[in-house]
């Protein structure tokens, strides 16, 4: 853990779970981790099914927070966050959906699962650390309710998925002559 002048200490010690088959992304969220002014453990897993088995395991205790993939082999994300929320004894932990797409259809679909927000993937390191701090402030222990939809995505744009996911609207009232 580095200290920083950008980011204020998390002062919680976190047990992060990261789901994600790119060992290259693994590598760089467990860098970006250890520079960030926070105390974590990171276990990372490949597939989905690697993660159940060690989620239903009932000696082991839950993650503060999972990170996950969504295009991962053997078990996707989008299946294994059905089975974290279907399941009584996960489904409150908090799910950050860690994905390289920002599509709307998945977008939609994970958010009516239950993820707590969506990150896609970002492609500098500087801007990498911040979304995994700012995701981890969010999700500080206890503090961590389904934000509205207009909060969901934490990194991309937001215009650029129409549809449910983006904020409502207000429209000027019609004027009856």
């Amino acid at each position: 853990m580095k200290t920083s002048d950008k980011f204020l200490p998390i002062d919680v010690k976190l047990n992060i779970f990261l789901a994600d088959d790119d060992k290259a992304d693994c590598l760089l969220f467990k860098e970006a981790l250890e520079e960030l002014p926070v105390s974590a453990k990171l276990t990372t897993f490949e597939n989905g099914e690697q993660l159940m088995e060690r989620l239903t395991k009932k000696q082991n205790k839950l993650p503060d927070v999972l990170f996950l993939d969504l295009n991962m082999p053997r078990k996707n994300g989008f299946i294994t966050l059905g089975e974290i929320k279907r399941n009584n004894e996960l489904d409150s932990l908090p799910v950050i959906i860690f994905s390289t797409a920002l599509e709307q259809d998945k977008v939609k679909q994970v958010f009516r699962d239950a993820a707590h927000y969506y990150i896609r993937k970002p492609t500098e390191f500087s801007e990498l650390k911040k979304i995994i701090y700012e995701a981890l402030t969010l999700i500080i222990p206890g503090n961590n309710p389904l934000p509205e939809k207009g909060k969901f995505i934490l990194t991309g744009d937001l215009k650029s998925i129409p549809g449910e996911i983006k904020p409502p609207q207000k429209k000027p009232p019609r004027k009856i002559n």
